[in-house]
């Protein structure tokens, strides 16, 4: 029995992974990706879905397998065992981490369009510390309270994003989406690679399985009804963004620059306004998912019991929180935006890469009948999703291959250290 209070409704769920996804990449990325791909970012905003919806898939019955706390972590480890487990939640620790920095670093850029202040490099610390301060005592206070200001900030982002993509498409200028580069085939993999950013997210909603009610069937719901809405909004994002701004590929605030362009200073504070609230509900879904993984290796006897402690009164894992939240802060500050995204989404994709073998191998274990979601040509979405994964992860580049290897290789000394000092405890308790 899951030791949290199951307090995440079926609608609450999709509201909770469309604001684990949208606010993340789609107001830095839409420049991002048109200055490597040109027009051809269109195309790769509607690849990129495609693959993504087959992950997703794979993502639906999997962890309709499943009622308790710590997502792919748990998936992975149950179908691949204790390293592979572990291997896989360090890497959707990190994602977390690295994703949290990618966004923190972005809501800074964003408030800069309200006071220059905000572009020197002691503002942007004491702005993270500030924030992620903010986000600890909210996630310490309940995940009940939290879901509820999830809710508020996901309707509140939608409402500029939604006026912004109404209004742009009255103002599209004629010629704008006309091809004047070349495709070339490795820029637009990179490119789609960048986007898995913009569209991922929904698995660190997954890790907080054990609050879901019914998760055997509000899983597979949410993220599929979450995805297929957040699909078409970014599609028309990305084409309101090329058709209206000339300057896209060189802006740090596409939308809000855009918006500014055809709906005047008024509209480009509408959506900086809406960027701020919109990242700043997915730093908090962040948190919430990010916080209770060292809580599930805890669980599983791969973390110190200490991070297992769930606090008597708020029920949430207190120690489990502070160490998320310590090394959080510190890659927040040291990592720029593009630097902590671009490794975010290789993780993101390694993750996607465990979940889908995970899959073949639970089919394998426990076919099943009709206790959770069944996917349809499972195996043929299974081996899909594992040859995406792979033409992504292809396209990494020396220095991001670097930073990744370090960040893996740090997981698994961790992992032979603790089961070491396991080894010795058991030793030194033994007659």
């Amino acid at each position: 029995m899951s030791q949290f209070k199951r307090s995440i409704g079926q609608w609450s769920l999709v509201l909770l992974i469309i604001n684990s996804v949208i606010g993340a990449g789609i107001f830095g990325l839409p420049s991002r990706v048109f200055a490597i791909s040109g027009v051809y970012s269109l195309l790769a905003f509607g690849v990129c879905a495609i693959v993504v919806m087959v992950f997703i898939l794979c993502f639906a019955e999997v962890s309709s397998r499943f009622d308790k706390t710590g997502g792919p972590y748990t998936y992975a480890y149950a179908a691949l065992g204790r390293f592979p487990g572990f291997l896989t939640g360090w890497l959707l620790l990190l994602g977390r981490i690295f994703n949290y920095a990618a966004l923190i670093n972005l809501l800074v850029i964003y408030l800069s369009f309200f006071s220059p202040v905000f572009t020197g490099q002691w503002t942007r610390i004491l702005c993270i510390l500030f924030l992620t301060g903010f986000f600890t005592l909210l996630n310490h206070i309940g995940v009940k309270d939290t879901t509820r200001v999830n809710n508020i900030l996901t309707i509140a982002k939608l409402l500029p994003l939604t006026t912004f993509i109404i209004v742009g498409l009255f103002n599209i200028q004629p010629g704008s989406l006309t091809a004047t580069n070349e495709f070339e085939f490795s820029s637009f993999t990179t490119s789609v690679l960048l986007l898995v950013f913009a569209f991922g997210g929904f698995e660190s909603v997954l890790i907080n399985t054990g609050e879901v009610q019914n998760p055997r069937k509000n899983l597979p719901f949410a993220l599929i009804t979450a995805f297929i809405f957040i699909t078409i909004f970014y599609c028309l994002i990305q084409w309101v963004a090329i058709g209206t701004l000339p300057g896209l590929a060189d802006s740090q605030k596409p939308l809000a620059d855009a918006a500014h362009l055809f709906m005047g200073s008024g509209g480009g504070m509408l959506i900086a306004i809406g960027a701020v609230v919109s990242i700043t509900g997915t730093l908090n879904a962040i948190v919430l998912g990010g916080s209770r993984l060292p809580f599930a290796f805890s669980k599983e006897n791969q973390f110190p019991k200490l991070f297992s402690f769930i606090h008597p009164v708020r029920f949430t894992p207190t120690w489990s929180l502070l160490l998320f939240i310590i090394i959080t802060t510190v890659v927040s500050v040291a990592w720029t935006f593009i630097s902590a995204l671009t490794v975010g989404s290789i993780i993101r994709v390694m993750i996607y890469l465990m979940v889908s073998i995970s899959m073949i191998r639970l089919r394998q274990l426990s076919p099943g009948g009709t206790e959770f979601f069944k996917a349809r040509y499972g195996y043929f979405l299974a081996v899909a999703s594992i040859g995406f994964a792979v033409w992504l992860l292809l396209s990494i580049k020396g220095k991001e291959l670097r930073d990744v290897g370090i960040a893996a290789a740090t997981g698994i000394a961790l992992y032979v250290l603790f089961g070491l000092i396991k080894k010795n405890d058991k030793k030194g308790s033994s007659p």
